[in-house]
């Protein structure tokens, strides 16, 4: 069964938390109050996800991020963010951490945040062992408006990575978020021209199964409905390079590239701070329907997989 390890100082987050994610898959939910606590549970039993608040006493999330990484670098971190905490949110990405979930927003977004990680972290060992013999792949993928196409594209990718031996685990799993956040945005964002403002009012219903979902009635629509998403994927001993473009109109480059060099508002531009932080380099065509992602291979692990 998988085991989720909720860390927070606060007992009633830490049920709120515990109760989120229970109510919607069937998982074990075990507690810590502090980081030290759960670096301990972690000795005893390994848990499959760790979901954990940033500001803390006695290990902050940073240092629980921190060590986990060092530790048990198979083990993803999520980090439950409070306002003002925008900075040391992005430090603890680049320390290791897998994915963010704004305190306000943990009901909206934690659930399907732990999914997804869960997800894109399973990994295939008999693939593994193929692909670690693989010098260099390239393919490109043309995608119907199918949000369930979506996850298969990242697993064969995180999978690809990791019979690489492309970077650690926890840094094959940002790559995989990264690409992920950048379909999802030329999904939603760029074919079918989905606001912020309109998730955020159809937020539990976007993807619904019970009744004709968001999604299903924008790409149904005649000027949405053939519009398609193109994945490039370029991997080698050197570097992995993603570029993700979409048929939509675009949009204002220049509005983001204004932020570069300055963490942006975390909870109004979420999938750009991922990208961003996660990635070497995140560039955007003129237009804004296009973005490329690269990741190099730091160079000792380049040299030893030669």
């Amino acid at each position: 069964m998988t085991t989720i390890l909720v860390v927070d100082d606060s007992p009633v987050d830490r049920k709120l938390v515990g109760t989120l994610l229970e109510h919607r898959f069937p998982w074990k939910i075990e507690y810590a109050a502090t980081g030290t606590e759960a670096l301990a549970k972690m000795k005893l039993v390994l848990p499959d996800l760790v979901v954990t608040d940033l500001t803390m006493p006695e290990m902050d999330g940073l240092e629980l991020v921190r060590a986990v990484r060092q530790h048990y670098s198979e083990v993803p971190v999520i980090l439950m963010t409070a306002y003002g905490t925008d900075t040391l949110a992005l430090e603890a990405l680049e320390l290791g951490a897998a994915s963010y979930v704004p305190k306000s927003q943990l009901a909206a977004r934690l659930p399907e945040t732990a999914d997804s990680i869960l997800r894109i972290a399973e990994q295939n060992q008999e693939r593994e062992r193929l692909l670690q013999r693989l010098e260099r792949i390239e393919f490109d993928f043309v995608l119907e408006n199918e949000p369930e196409l979506i996850q298969p594209l990242v697993s064969l990718v995180q999978q690809t990575l990791a019979g690489m031996q492309f970077t650690d685990f926890a840094g094959r799993l940002q790559m995989g978020v990264s690409l992920k956040e950048a379909v999802l945005n030329a999904l939603f964002h760029g074919n079918l021209q989905i606001t912020r403002d309109e998730i955020a009012a159809v937020s539990d219903r976007l993807l619904g199964e019970d009744e004709v979902s968001l999604v299903d009635q924008r790409r149904a629509q005649p000027e949405f409905r053939d519009r398609k998403i193109y994945v490039h994927v370029e991997i080698d001993r050197r570097q992995a390079r993603f570029v993700v473009r979409d048929d939509g109109p675009g949009f204002d480059v220049a509005r983001y590239a204004a932020t570069t060099g300055a963490p942006p508002e975390l909870e109004e531009h979420r999938g750009f701070s991922l990208m961003r932080t996660f990635m070497d380099e995140v560039h955007f065509n003129p237009q804004g329907n296009e973005v490329t992602l690269i990741k190099r291979r730091e160079k000792q692990e380049a040299e030893k997989t030669a």
